[in-house]
């Protein structure tokens, strides 16, 4: 008889229109204390009749506000009122019953003072134990038939719903699925668990399936039973990312993920119920599944440094340098300097600043890291305390063809910016470099190997001059959707329908988000106290071709058949797999377990200036062959791969050695 009133009710236009997940927290607290008044009610009358007595009208206001008043009191205080009611069981049940029982205390005690002080008590002792027991019998009738409307509602809409599996049975696991379940308008209908452990077969948990994972056949379990999709919560992204994940997107079954369970759970400061589960799912992207566990920053020391301070930033409109941007916007710099040459993106990141953090104070200076005389106008100008240095180019091909530029910029750009921190007192610089700088094969790696040199020997030559500039040096491999990075042309030849181009079968690479990646120049800039190397776990490197094998088949389609997968042999420059540190370098550790000092050659500063210098003045010359003549015998382990041209300067190196083995000017000193 009710679920057919229910129904009725459900069916009329002003319940379908109303969007009943926005009821605000007060009317659930409002109900509760008119729960409360009709308890007192009840039990006031109940007791004057049976004792054919009648109180005076006065006492029982003041009685009935004094009982309201310590139930309210505590709800407030307790929060009992901000429940989900609709997804909530043992969390309800155990906040009333908290009300309650506290408030039945409370008013126990109250009446025990007043028997003291006046040698009457306020009310009965039983009808108080009553009052709590009437009221705590209506909220959570209450309470039962608003989820079992809310059932009833949601079962008119699971028609259009797509069934889903939830990963797991832990309590988790059942939260996500319960919520899923019970939402309005929801897009997914759980209809079961799928369990890595070993059970019973035919199991069954709060009213959910559990399905026993198997490699073999767990395909077989969201075909027979129709089952869309795979979902998860952020307690099984080890699992995902351990490979686990292969298991399904091998069999195209499409993986869905909540970043967390908190994030459809309601902030108890506000007034409404809005939140809609569903808007927290997504499709899980490859790069959920190449990532590791977070590095856990020290962000006291970072904020310490940076609040209050004049931070310039180089290449400021890059995928590393906007995202240093946003960061040390959020430790309220005294001043952010962006310092770059593109005219657009400059804009489009000003904009978005003023946007996101209206009070940071931004200045916009274009310029080029080659022009020594408009970098010193920006330091003449503001007076950097900080300046992190992102500003280079970093594309392998690109500078396989265009070596001089890869000289002026990451060279030349290096000096000229490290050069004036040193004269304009800048506490810390901190320079970002890359794996590819470890015993280099192309001229981009080679010249990021060269201002890491040129940085270290400054700073250890400053230090003998007593002057306090601390040069700092950040090495890291490829970042996940930087501009270029692998990930993004994967996604557009899929869209585009393949080929899906991979340069060698066996190419590796390591991987990390921009995030972590700029977490680490901002913590190594601080922890940092000059001439450090810094290098970080970088968890297990990726084959390319797996990377491209699992992306085909996130997106619904099977490699090979669907998208052919095309070897395109590796491209100039490039080699197999990155490296870290080179054979005679070791690490040290530091405070935090995931990033360490590498342990490196040092070189005399008078040399480095020498041979930089000339291989500066032969990239203004644009004589390229004697600029990579001179980097690849000042970098002996630049060895060029893929390169025909700079291939054959080393068998011309070769052969001077052979008849007059070359001296270097590295020392057999250790940082």
């Amino acid at each position: 008889m009710i679920h057919k009133i229910i129904d009725g009710l459900i069916n009329l236009r002003v319940v379908r229109t109303f969007k009943l997940n926005t009821t605000p927290r007060w009317v659930i607290l409002l109900v509760d204390m008119l729960i409360v008044l009709a308890s007192y009610t009840l039990v006031v009358v109940s007791d004057m009749y049976a004792h054919n007595m009648m109180l005076e009208p006065s006492r029982v206001i003041i009685n009935c506000a004094l009982v309201m008043a310590v139930y309210l009191i505590v709800s407030v205080l307790t929060k009992s009122y901000t429940c989900v009611i609709r997804l909530s069981v043992i969390e309800d049940l155990y906040r009333t019953i908290m009300v309650v029982v506290f408030s039945s205390i409370i008013l126990l005690a109250i009446d025990v003072l007043a028997l003291i002080f006046t040698g009457a008590p306020l009310y009965r002792f039983w009808n108080v134990l009553v009052i709590g027991a009437i009221t705590f019998s209506i909220m959570m009738v209450e309470r039962l038939l608003i989820k079992y409307f809310y059932m009833r509602l949601t079962a008119a809409s699971k028609s259009m719903r797509r069934r889903v599996l939830v990963l797991g049975t832990s309590l988790d696991s059942l939260i996500l699925a319960n919520a899923l379940k019970s939402e309005i308008g929801g897009r997914y209908e759980p209809v079961g668990l799928l369990s890595i452990k070993e059970g019973k077969e035919n199991e069954a948990i709060n009213g959910f399936n559990v399905y026993r994972f198997n490699a073999d056949t767990v395909a077989n379990i969201f075909v027979e039973n129709g089952i869309y999709a795979l979902i998860f919560s952020s307690a099984n992204n080890d699992l995902m990312r351990s490979g686990f994940a292969d298991h399904f997107i091998r069999n195209n079954i499409t993986l869905l993920s909540i970043n967390r369970i908190e994030e459809f759970e309601l902030d108890e400061d506000k007034d409404d119920s809005s939140t809609n589960i569903s808007t927290f799912v997504r499709e899980v992207q490859i790069e959920d599944l190449l990532g590791r566990d977070p590095i856990v920053l020290n962000n006291t020391l970072v904020n310490s440094n940076i609040q209050g301070a004049c931070v310039l930033i180089t290449g400021a409109c890059g995928s590393i340098g906007s995202e240093i941007v946003r960061q040390v916007a959020t430790y309220r710099a005294s001043q952010i300097v962006l310092i770059d040459q593109a005219e657009t993106p400059m804009h489009d990141l000003s904009i978005e600043l003023q946007q996101k953090y209206p009070e940071a104070n931004v200045v916009l200076f274009m310029g080029d890291v080659q022009n020594r005389a408009r970098m010193e106008q920006a330091f003449k100008t503001y007076h950097p305390k900080f300046v992190l240095h992102a500003a280079a180019y970093k594309h392998v091909p690109m500078m396989e063809i265009n070596p001089t530029e890869a000289i002026l910029t990451n060279v030349m750009g290096t000096k000229n910016l490290a050069d004036l921190s040193l004269k304009y007192g800048v506490y810390k610089f901190v320079m970002i470099s890359t794996d590819k700088a470890v015993n280099p094969t192309n001229i981009m790696g080679c010249s990021k190997r060269l201002a890491e040199i040129y940085c270290q020997s400054l700073f250890f030559d400053a230090l003998q001059r007593g002057l306090k500039t601390q040069f700092i040096t950040t090495r890291f491999g490829n970042v996940l959707g930087s501009n270029g990075s692998v990930i993004p042309l994967f996604r557009k030849q899929i869209a585009e329908g393949g080929p899906v181009t991979v340069t060698h079968k066996d190419i590796i690479r390591y991987f990390m988000t921009i995030p972590e990646a700029c977490s680490l120049v901002l913590e190594a800039g601080c922890m940092g106290k000059g001439g450090e190397i810094y290098i970080f776990d970088m968890g297990t490197p990726v084959r390319i071709y797996d990377l491209a094998e699992r992306m085909i088949s996130l997106a619904g389609m099977k490699p090979g058949v669907d998208i052919k997968i095309k070897e395109v042999g590796l491209r100039p420059g490039e080699k197999l797999y990155e490296e870290l540190l080179n054979d005679k370098e070791k690490t040290s550790a530091t405070m935090n377990k995931k990033i360490m000092v590498a342990k490196v050659r040092t070189y005399n500063y008078r040399d480095v200036c020498d041979h930089i210098e000339q291989i500066i003045d032969w990239a203004n010359k644009g004589n390229v062959h004697n600029m990579v003549f001179a980097m690849k015998r000042f970098v002996p382990e630049y060895k060029s791969n893929q390169s025909a041209e700079f291939e054959a300067i080393d068998h011309e190196i070769e052969e001077i050695q052979t008849q007059a083995p070359q001296h270097t000017p590295e020392t057999e000193k250790y940082y």
